[in-house]
């Protein structure tokens, strides 16, 4: 029989179960994670056509929505930067797809995509007609688009150009591509109004999920960096 070792033997003790497992991260961990992530962001590259738009092998999420809605605001406070998505005096007026890059420790992981905002009265037909043939292009047929965050100003609620864009991507929503629609300039609506135009939009995303947003009082900004974060890293 083997001789049995006592005493001076130095074994490590088995974890117990409920060390072998680590605990969960709160909410607070996740969206401290999330802003940390977001805050990476660098610009990658611009283009005025879908055609020279360079593919990529990363997630991506499309920020879209009406001229004044807030848009590069958003990006911007999502990203605790202040001019990383470029905010024209003239609005409708920046008319290229913008590529911003994320990831930690210098090394991408996602890819953000700011689009132009569409419906500005200022802008001349044709450019109208030619923006929401790249963009139309872009939504049905990128194919590293991972989800789409739309833009609203909820003073005015999902106009007819917001519904024809969500008509357009609603084929690839049932496919699985993610979809959050942030009503920003929240801070302007009392709670009442918040509230009855939340559950409005919500009825209208079809299967979207909807945030009130505020960059002024930081209202819903680190749950949305949270939720793009999520898209990104669907098994973290």
């Amino acid at each position: 029989m083997a001789p049995r070792y006592q005493g001076s033997l130095m074994t490590t003790p088995a974890p117990s179960p409920a060390s072998a497992t680590p605990p969960a991260a709160t909410e607070t961990d996740r969206i401290r994670t999330a802003l940390g992530w977001m805050h990476t962001a660098h610009f990658l590259t611009s283009a005025p056509q879908l055609e020279h738009l360079p593919p990529v092998d990363l997630p991506e999420i499309a920020f879209v929505g009406r001229s004044n809605a807030g848009k590069s605001t958003a990006i911007n406070t999502l990203t605790q930067q202040t001019r990383l998505a470029f905010a024209s005096k003239t609005p409708g007026r920046t008319q290229h797809i913008n590529l911003f890059g994320v990831g930690k420790q210098k090394i991408d992981d996602g890819v953000l995509a700011d689009l132009p905002g569409y419906g500005y009265a200022a802008v001349p037909k044709e450019a109208k007609l030619r923006w929401q043939r790249v963009m139309g292009n872009y939504l049905m047929t990128r194919e590293s688009l991972r989800g789409v965050v739309l833009m609203v100003d909820p003073r005015q609620g999902l106009t007819e150009l917001d519904e024809i864009l969500l008509d357009v991507i609603r084929p690839r929503v049932a496919e699985g591509l993610k979809l959050l629609v942030l009503l920003t300039k929240s801070d302007k609506l009392t709670r009442s109004e918040g509230a009855r135009v939340l559950s409005i939009t919500r009825l209208q995303a079809g299967g979207g999920e909807v945030k009130l947003f505020s960059a002024l009082k930081k209202q819903g900004v680190g749950e949305a960096a949270e939720l793009l974060w999520r898209w990104i890293h669907p098994n973290t």
